[in-house]
């Protein structure tokens, strides 16, 4: 039997969209199959209860590459945002705050109110982040490079000691260099995938999403329409060009004959054949499920079971009857919008010790914080006076130790959250109307996240850059395109550009979409 398609690919997130898109644009014949009955995997959003629609797991846009925004058309398929200003707000126990805006100026000044001393650093704080970012951004969209080509790259010019830091320095360590106060350190204290502040190379997973701040102002904000709008526009901008998406279609494993990936049998037994798969699925679960043991290597399997998938965090859906109060800090009458996007960690210390924790497969009682309140912007995502809310948490175990995820551990695990969110906005208990906690063993199972891990493998220095999972299985015709590949994880369609441009290379396709940066690698 002969391929019905050129390409398909198994799962319809955003980076499976994505490829889908540029695929298309070179007039092959593409199918994209998702279990789920909708798209976007991660990028969706949930109707916690009539009226009340919530971002499930990612909830705001921030990385997403203004190139591909620009190449797929997303504005004319839907995609439209509220920019946010500030951009985080930092409520302290002792009832002092930081705002984050965007001028640098104006965030410098809030600073000022703290400490003299840090304002003065942020200057030279804010030129570090600017270097050790744009190291990452460089290689958004090109091959992976190698840690030896970016020490090449960088060598002789000012990058080279920015990069050597960000390799060898932690973040705890950093911050107790750049700043004095403790609130201003627990401001930007960050390890990411990392977890741990104190090791050497947490630097380099904070800047990974530090990389996002160098796109377009105009590319970062809250979706209209709530984040499964993001996810909507690039189906759009598929089907467009021909994309042909199934929803409702499971697939049960790779089709591999001879060393070649010649299609994929679905759950309900129907077989599909295509020159070439893309898996967007996570590389555990791709390599681990849907393809046979028999055609893989022993000691590639072994490596992809070891891969780390440990930095993982808790996720609150929550419906409001009404805002909550942060007066306190903001007085009374403030602005809504300061507080779309609301950061909890009052210490270094309390950041420290959410990662201990976590490693022990223990449930932190310092959890680290992202609340966002998307309704200061967007109204027609709740009822008339009403709002919506989500907490991105971390960092939490997939399984406890000695434990389980039932319903009480969850229910104490809200409470906790609620408790805490209570020394900040006295109303905020009072506030909720209903609410879902999401696990990272409720994400496994839901979406399809191995160990619930949201950037498919955790991104620390062992696992970026040409150490993250190859874009070409060791299987003749079967790629990957998800967040498990390089550039990594996050709403940033850059594993779904890049992957896209390893197919049309290998079928001597020109990509009319170069690779961004420079060079290619191959």
């Amino acid at each position: 039997m002969g391929p019905e398609y050129d390409v398909v690919i198994v799962g319809g997130g955003h980076n499976g969209l994505v490829a889908a898109s540029y695929l298309a644009d070179k007039k092959l014949k593409v199918l994209v199959l998702e279990r789920l009955g909708r798209v976007g995997g991660a990028i969706a959003t949930d109707e916690l209860r009539p009226g009340f629609l919530v971002p499930y797991c990612a909830h705001n846009c921030h990385m997403l590459h203004g190139k591909i925004i620009e190449d797929l058309d997303l504005r004319t398929h839907g995609f439209d945002l509220y920019p946010i200003d500030p951009l985080r707000f930092y409520p302290f126990p002792d009832g002092s705050h930081l705002l984050g805006w965007r001028s640098e100026q104006r965030f410098g000044q809030e600073i000022r109110r703290l400490s003299a001393h840090d304002a003065d650093a942020h200057v030279e704080w804010l030129s570090f982040w600017h270097r050790a970012a744009a190291i990452v951004y460089r290689y958004f969209l090109t091959d992976p490079p190698t840690f030896a080509q970016i020490a090449e790259d960088v060598r002789g010019t000012g990058d080279e000691d920015v990069w050597e830091t960000m390799l060898t320095v932690s973040m705890r360590d950093l911050v107790d260099r750049f700043f004095e106060d403790e609130r201003v350190r627990a401001c930007f204290i960050n390890a990411s995938d990392a977890g741990d502040p104190s090791a050497p190379g947490s630097i380099l997973s904070a800047a990974y999403i530090h990389s996002g701040s160098l796109g377009k102002p105009e590319d970062r904000g809250l979706p209209k329409g709530g984040m499964g709008t993001v996810a909507a526009s690039m189906a759009a901008a598929a089907q467009a060009r021909g994309v042909e998406i199934r929803t409702g279609a499971a697939v049960r494993k790779v089709i591999v004959e001879d060393g070649q990936a010649t299609g994929v049998l679905l759950d309900n037994g129907e077989e599909i054949r295509a020159r070439i798969v893309v898996s967007n699925a996570d590389p555990k679960r791709t390599y681990l499920s849907l393809v046979d043991s028999k055609d893989l290597d022993d000691a590639f399997v072994r490596r992809v079971r070891n891969l780390k998938t440990r930095a993982n965090s808790v996720k609150i859906l929550l419906a409001l009857k009404a805002l909550p109060d942060f007066s306190r800090y903001l007085g009374s009458g403030f602005d809504p919008r300061l507080i779309a996007l609301t950061r909890i960690c009052p210490s270094v210390e309390w950041y420290q010790a959410s990662w201990d924790a976590c490693k022990n497969g223990l449930l932190s009682k310092t959890p680290i914080m992202f609340v966002s309140c998307p309704t200061v912007y967007d109204r027609s995502l709740a009822p008339a006076g009403m709002h919506v809310a989500s907490i991105w948490s971390t960092y939490f175990p997939t399984r406890p130790k000695g434990g389980s995820w039932d319903s009480g551990t969850k229910r104490e695990l809200f409470e906790l959250h609620m408790d805490i969110l209570s020394q900040y906005a006295p109303n905020f208990r009072d506030c909720v109307l209903d609410f879902a906690l999401e696990t990272p063993a409720d994400m496994e199972a839901r979406i399809g996240l191995t160990d619930g891990s949201i950037r498919h493998l955790d991104q620390t220095s062992g696992q970026l850059f040409a150490r993250r999972m190859p874009y070409r299985a060791p299987i003749n015709g079967l790629y990957l395109c998800g967040a498990g590949t390089h550039p990594g994880g996050e709403l940033t369609g850059g594993p779904g550009h890049n992957c896209a441009n390893a197919i049309l290379h290998d079928l001597n396709v020109r990509a009319v979409h170069e690779p961004v940066g420079g060079r290619s690698r191959g």
